[in-house]
């Protein structure tokens, strides 16, 4: 495999670890959110799997083997009550931001658009979530970030 496509599979397999912890942050913030806004989370955790879904038959595409999704993950900070779900739908849309603007970076033509698309996603999920934007959604704000969440290690 050229280094450029080993690039893109390992841009291509951060975003779909992202995309798995995405999925199980979402479902603890469905647990934790106020009614009001229990639609909103049930639509961006669709929109997740659905992208989610989507990378792993790109990363099969490319000749990889998909990441597999953890059984847990260690969340970023507790999550007792409303207001820290609608935090922590903020920073999972802030961290999957960032991998997409990885793969942005490793990727050419239709695979490029279509994780700039899931960029700009996520950026206007973080946007409404936390109810301010960023200049450079997926780039600054990441210097200062973990990756995705992280699965526990036992």
């Amino acid at each position: 495999m050229s280094e450029a496509k080993d690039r893109e599979l390992r841009a291509l397999q951060a975003a779909l670890a992202a995309e798995h912890a995405a999925v199980y942050g979402y479902g603890v913030v469905g647990g934790r959110i106020g009614e009001g806004q229990r639609a909103e989370a049930r639509t961006a955790y669709d929109a997740h799997r659905a992208r989610r879904d989507a990378l792993v038959r790109e990363v099969k595409d490319l000749g990889g083997r998909p990441v597999a999704a953890a059984a847990g993950y260690a969340l970023p900070f507790p999550v007792p009550d409303a207001p820290a779900a609608v935090r922590l739908a903020a920073e999972l849309e802030d961290r999957v931001a960032g991998v997409y603007s990885d793969l942005v970076r490793a990727s050419g033509g239709g695979r490029r658009a279509l994780a700039a698309e899931a960029l700009r996603e996520a950026a206007v999920r973080a946007v409404r979530w936390r109810g301010e934007s960023v200049a450079f959604p997926g780039l600054a704000e990441r210097a200062g970030t973990a990756p995705p969440l992280a699965a526990p290690t036992a």
